[in-house]
């Protein structure tokens, strides 16, 4: 039976598995009876990935079937500093799993957009930490800025984000609708973003981050996600676009259905 590795990012691990990636998903999100449950984010890795610092061959070996032919779940190989020690071209597949089991798969984009124009973003840090950002710097400045060119002594080797909308809050922090954004902190949310705006004359804006949540819940709406899913190590740096919301509900309907519950 084959064996899978996956990069899981609720939590950080980096995993063994006899299990495909749509039933990966399916047990990583329902799990067993004392488990608990929720969505799940994972990439699958190349098979044929070793490095020193993890122990992959050992794991692989104990990544048997039952002897009824079950497929073994899970062989946990890493919890910790997963990232820093993966790289990028040995992701594949990016997977998001609802609550429900439901899985789709995203393939990586040809290049990392970039933003121009002024305007203001929400980042959800999910690996190696888990912190609500907001920020005037695009998703690519906002990578550098904490790896490899950081504005302050916080750095990191690695991160795994997503941008999330902010609607009418990204122009207009003060006065923007809220419109269908689900945040239970939009107060708190326009505060931070309002330090970010450019002062009167389009002068530079001398913030360009402010922590909106240290510590943050790594579940979010699917449906909130702006862009797509970004993930680096180091200079090298890697786009997961999402699919519109139109061709989830045409042609995901199920997954869509029981993201949005």
């Amino acid at each position: 039976m084959d064996v899978h590795l996956y990069f899981s990012l609720i939590p950080e691990a980096l995993i063994a598995s006899n299990l495909p990636p749509e039933k990966f998903g399916q047990y990583y999100a329902t799990g067993s009876s004392y488990k608990s449950k929720g969505q799940c984010i994972f990439f699958e890795v190349d098979p044929k990935f070793r490095s020193g610092y993890f122990d992959i061959d050992t794991a692989v070996a104990r990544c048997v079937p039952k002897a009824d032919g079950t497929p073994k779940h899970s062989v946990y190989i890493s919890v910790y500093r997963v990232l820093e020690h993966l790289p990028i071209k040995a992701l594949g597949k990016l997977y998001l799993t609802t609550a429900y089991g439901h899985t789709i798969g995203l393939e990586r984009g040809a290049e990392v957009p970039r933003d121009t124009s002024y305007s203001l973003h929400l980042y959800q840090d999910m690996v190696p930490t888990n912190s609500l950002v907001v920020s005037n710097l695009d998703p690519v400045g906002f990578y550098e800025s904490v790896t490899t060119h950081p504005l302050k002594f916080i750095r990191f080797p690695g991160l795994f984000f997503v941008e999330l909308e902010l609607g009418e809050l990204a122009e207009d922090p003060e006065n923007g609708n809220i419109g269908d954004l689900p945040y239970s902190f939009i107060h708190h949310l326009r505060e931070a973003l309002l330090e970010l705006k450019p002062p009167a004359g389009n002068e530079p804006s001398t913030k360009e981050t402010k922590m909106v949540h240290r510590v943050h819940s790594l579940e979010f709406p699917y449906r909130m996600v702006k862009r797509g899913f970004y993930v680096g190590n180091g200079h090298d740096i890697a786009f997961y676009p999402m699919l519109s919301h139109r061709e989830l509900r045409d042609n995901y309907n199920q997954w869509w259905r029981s993201a949005n519950v």
